[in-house]
């Protein structure tokens, strides 16, 4: 690796990938008019923390294996979410779950636990492929950010110093 790609480097582009995709969903939520599902928040929730943990690694600039490993746990997790629609939306047309109110609505009315199961499960909704990029559907372009996150957490982990290889402390001698 360039020794100018620094762990600090990876993690900095982490945060801005980041928040270049939440821009881009609220552009799609608020200016296409997409209305995001269940399935959608969870991802978007699991860009945003792996955003802020690659910028708190940033700015500690310390403990790269610690933090990759957070950045890249939370990846994994948020990447399992757009396989679930990637999934919801392959399926057969019988098979596809019952489409559930909107998210906003649910939030109002039903228990927390109730959203949360949505949210986690996806509904109907999720099903739904209301926009697509050279052939792949949304979840399939926040799967491929997940991965580049993932790889990034790899390269930072691989960057930083192993323990044999950091200075030791000077030993004490006794006269």
């Amino acid at each position: 690796m360039p020794a100018w790609i620094s762990a600090r480097v990876l993690f900095a582009s982490m945060f801005v990938a980041a928040t270049a995709l939440l821009t881009t969903a609220f552009y799609m939520e608020y200016v296409m008019l997409l209305e995001p599902c269940p399935l959608c928040m969870m991802q978007r929730i699991w860009i945003a923390l792996a955003g802020v943990l690659a910028l708190l690694a940033a700015v500690h600039g310390r403990a790269t294996r610690v933090w990759s490993g957070v950045v890249g746990t939370a990846a994994v997790i948020g990447s399992g979410f757009s396989v679930r629609q990637l999934w919801l939306q392959n399926l057969p047309p019988s098979e596809v779950p019952a489409c559930g109110p909107g998210l906003e609505y649910m939030i109002e009315v039903f228990p927390l636990s109730e959203v949360l199961r949505a949210m986690v499960m996806g509904t109907g909704n999720c099903a739904e492929v209301s926009w697509t990029l050279l052939g792949i559907s949304i979840p399939g372009w926040v799967l491929l950010a997940f991965a580049g996150f993932i790889v990034g957490a790899v390269l930072a982990w691989r960057s930083a110093p192993s323990a044999q290889s950091a200075p030791s402390a000077p030993s004490a001698q006794s006269a």
